[in-house]
């Protein structure tokens, strides 16, 4: 029996075919020449309500996510998450952090936190148990060294993939894309992405 791998990619950008997503383009293109089934997951197309704070999903002991009580697509972004071999993390950097479209996600990972009530600080469920990898990918109008140096994007995503189970082996940040409405990746920065992809072979 032959096993594919499997690649799920969760992007934060409020624009269609803006850097981010060229950028996770590349990236499908390139393992899906390497026979890896990839699915993108559009976060702005995606119906998750924000968390309520309740709490009820982190009640339970255990290593698997808890189950929230709100009816929405959620519930099925975890399963694909828990059945990915590896994760594509990205989002703009909009005031020096992700987008509130990721911000929401990452607030729903608190499934992945046991925290019964009476206990101060939440254990993570999946801290002793890392088995996927993630590569991390953002993009900001200042120049890429700044974005790494006063912005928490990088940091925000690197939580996330650690939260749901998976250490980061590479981050892409790209810089300096406000020049033009529709910003083009260049040459170098396609390559930088196949690269990227390759890492989580």
């Amino acid at each position: 029996m032959v096993i594919i791998m499997k690649v799920l990619a969760i992007s934060g950008s409020y624009r269609s075919d803006g850097i981010t997503e060229q950028v996770i383009k590349i990236m499908e293109d390139t393992l899906r020449l390497s026979g890896v089934e990839v699915e993108t997951i559009m976060l702005r197309e995606y119906p998750i309500e924000f968390c309520l704070n309740c709490r009820a999903c982190t009640q339970e002991p255990g290593t698997a996510p808890g189950k929230c009580v709100q009816e929405d697509k959620m519930q099925e972004l975890i399963e694909k998450m828990e059945e990915a071999d590896a994760l594509i993390l990205a989002s703009p950097t909009n005031f020096g952090t992700v987008t509130a479209l990721f911000k929401r996600f990452m607030e729903r990972l608190v499934a992945y936190a046991y925290w019964p009530w009476g206990i101060p600080t939440p254990q993570y469920r999946k801290n002793q148990a890392i088995q996927k990898k993630a590569v991390l990918v953002s993009s900001c109008a200042a120049p890429s060294i700044l974005a790494y140096l006063f912005s928490d994007t990088i940091k925000r995503l690197k939580y996330a993939a650690k939260t749901i189970g998976a250490k980061t082996v590479g981050t892409m940040y790209i810089g300096l894309i406000a020049g033009e409405e529709h910003h083009k990746l260049s040459e170098g920065d396609k390559k930088r992405a196949e690269k990227l992809a390759r890492k989580l072979l």
